[in-house]
């Protein structure tokens, strides 16, 4: 963020990434301070495999088997530039 120095660095062993917008926040939804969440006001970020994975071959499998164990590391840095 320019104006201010903010900085999001996001590092994952995960192949996709998902933006979440809070379209649906409709201001039902109070926070601390009693803020109120209204549409777009809130946002996520979800590291993890490609939407439709298991039916397109060419992305990296999803496919957990039994016996095996799934293991996945997100870091978010926030920083001041």
């Amino acid at each position: 963020e320019p104006s201010t120095g903010r900085v999001l660095e996001v590092i994952t062993d995960q192949p996709g990434m998902q933006l979440y917008t809070g379209n649906f926040l409709d201001g039902t939804k109070i926070g601390h301070g009693a803020v109120v969440f209204t549409h777009r006001s809130g946002f996520c970020l979800e590291s993890g495999h490609f939407p439709d994975s298991p039916n397109h071959p060419e992305f990296p499998s999803t496919v957990l088997v039994p016996g095996e164990t799934f293991k996945s590391q997100t870091i978010y840095r926030f920083s001041v530039r």
